[in-house]
């Protein structure tokens, strides 16, 4: 369990060679295109009934309308437990505080006198919010993913998450509440590569979207590279992972516990800690079996824990660790060091970073405030989490008066020319005075 990676007393090499080293899951998308292909195109060329047919093979559920009743949607607000709907409100109303600091305002730049750019920000029309319910049905992801929508302004918002058997072919209750507390009322109960599809081309009573996000399997996420064009995507979300960066300051039991918690999500999710104190590594792979014979999901930790995407990282110094977790760009980064806030401002590469003894995953994952739709499998590198900004479109807005376009029709005639492109000097020329 926790395999240990020994980089001491060597030259680190290069930031690509480095993450090569690091323990990582591997997802294969092109794997299950085959399967998700068909698939699509069946949603695609049949709709409705499709969805229907598609569902009852691979979900057990077998439903005329996977639209899900707006009295459905309300019943499982009022029969959700009180404690989780007052954690449910207070996740919200944390969520909606901090991305309402993320929106966008117009601006406008005067070029020159008479000639200005505007920048426009401005929501897609509609999209669809997928929320997984396979392993852990995760009522969370309706807020991370309704909210900064909301805020930006979209003004048609569509969920789908997978029919559960024993809810009577609908969502989990949980997500149904979730969607209550946040006002959606248009729901669909399917899952899969399936509800992307449905999101992609419509089917049913749900008109196509221009914009699909959530996590999901390798399924879902073939099916969002096989859309991507004709919808947008947030990411092709992999394994959920963390890393921790740590010194001999942190308390194995945090560390361990840390490990522990975010390997429940999936046998495929990541679980790595970096640290400079051997000390510590022994200390947490002493705790790690305990505690992981204490929790519910120990079969599905344990294989995460053991598998090739996790393991213990030894560095010479906390300097060498932020090397290696740059490399390494966790969707979650915990900083566990001696001057944790000073150690996490020297990170480059992370979907969000915890700071300190008491920011752990878990609190990011529900109530921080922050958004847990983070990138996965290293796209840190170049790619941010779900935010306002990733329901917003920026749009130029060119306003040149005539004496403005004069001022530079050489430019473009020279610029023209040296594109080989007569016509666009001849459609700046044909506006000039003779």
């Amino acid at each position: 369990m926790l395999a240990r990676i020994d980089l001491r007393g060597t030259a680190l090499p290069g930031v690509r060679e480095l993450a090569g080293l690091l323990p990582r899951a591997a997802t294969d998308i092109d794997s299950v295109l085959a399967t998700v292909r068909p698939l699509c195109e069946d949603v695609r060329v049949r709709g409705a009934q499709a969805v229907r047919e598609i569902t009852a093979r691979l979900d057990g559920v077998d439903a005329e309308d996977f639209a899900v009743p707006a009295d459905a949607i309300e019943a499982a607000l009022a029969g959700i437990d009180p404690a989780v709907r007052a954690a449910l409100e207070e996740s919200i109303a944390r969520v909606r505080k901090v991305h309402a600091d993320q929106r966008r305002t117009d601006v406008t730049t005067e070029v020159v006198p008479g000639g200005s750019v505007t920048e426009r920000w401005l929501p897609v029309r509609r999209v669809g919010l997928y929320v997984p319910g396979g392993l852990a049905p995760l009522v969370s992801s309706v807020v991370m993913n309704v909210v900064p929508a909301q805020i930006a302004g979209v003004e048609s918002i569509a969920v789908a998450s997978p029919p559960q058997r024993d809810h009577g072919g609908l969502p989990d209750p949980g997500v149904l509440a979730a969607c209550a507390l946040l006002g959606v009322r248009e729901v669909y109960a399917v899952g899969g590569a399936q509800a992307i599809a449905v999101f992609g081309y419509g089917a049913g009573s749900c008109e196509p979207v221009d914009l699909v996000t959530g996590p999901g399997n390798v399924y879902v996420t073939a099916a969002k590279r096989l859309l991507r064009g004709l919808i947008g995507i947030d990411s092709e979300a992999g394994p959920t992972e963390v890393a921790i960066l740590a010194d001999d300051t942190a308390d194995p039991v945090h560390v361990a516990a840390d490990l522990v918690s975010q390997a429940e999500h999936d046998p495929l999710a990541g679980a790595v800690l970096v640290t400079d104190s051997e000390a510590l590594a022994d200390a947490v792979l002493d705790l790690v079996p305990g505690q992981v014979a204490a929790t519910k999901h120990s079969d599905r930790i344990t294989t995460a824990l053991d598998g090739s995407q996790s393991g213990i990282v030894l560095v010479d110094d906390v300097d060498a660790g932020l090397r290696v977790v740059d490399a390494y760009a966790a969707e979650h980064l915990e900083i566990q060091t001696r001057d944790a806030r000073a150690v996490a401002l020297r990170v480059r590469n992370a979907g969000a970073v915890f700071v300190g003894a008491w920011s752990p995953v878990s609190l990011g994952d529900y109530i921080a405030g922050s958004n847990h739709v983070l990138p996965t499998g290293g796209c840190a590198r170049h790619s941010s989490g779900l935010s306002v900004q990733s329901f917003l479109r920026g749009i130029h807005l060119v306003e040149y008066d005539e004496q403005a376009l004069a001022d530079v029709a050489g430019h473009v005639d020279a610029l023209a020319g040296a594109e080989d492109l007569p016509a666009h000097a001849a459609a700046v020329r044909a506006r000039q005075r003779p």
